[in-house]
């Protein structure tokens, strides 16, 4: 806590952590390795991922939606990545990406915990951005 009593932001050594986690999960994501994946999303009832084109409630759907899409995710290039640390053991990540090829614009937003095991994503939303008017 600061001495306003509200949590420190972006402690510096955890926001190392966390971007370098957001590195390995992009990394993971574009060489589609399922059990990299896996590891760094939380495994409970509580994890949500809302998609593109699903909404998926715990960890076991996650899974089994990696698992049943073929070929993975499309390829990505990261525009924008905004990290926040809240305390010591909550950290957002927020991004823009563009799929390889295509013009619209994606968001990605990831909450991430700590826990004994290490720290894991519990909550993410991914969406594309309309083509305008």
């Amino acid at each position: 806590m600061t001495s306003s009593g509200f949590p420190l932001l972006n402690d510096p050594d955890i926001l190392r952590d966390i971007t370098a986690l957001s590195d390995r999960y992009e990394r993971a994501l574009g060489e589609n390795e399922l059990q990299e994946l896996d590891r760094l999303f939380y495994d409970g009832p509580e994890t949500v991922r809302y998609g593109v084109g699903e909404n998926l409630y715990g960890f076991d759907e996650i899974k089994a939606f990696r698992r049943n899409r073929t070929g993975g995710s499309p390829p990505r290039e990261v525009l924008c990545r905004v990290i926040t640390v809240i305390g010591r053991d909550v950290a957002t990540v927020d991004l823009e990406f563009r799929r390889i090829g295509a013009e619209r614009i994606g968001r990605q937003s990831q909450t991430w915990f700590r826990t004994p095991e290490g720290w894991k994503i519990i909550a993410a939303h991914v969406s594309l951005m309309g083509t305008g008017s």
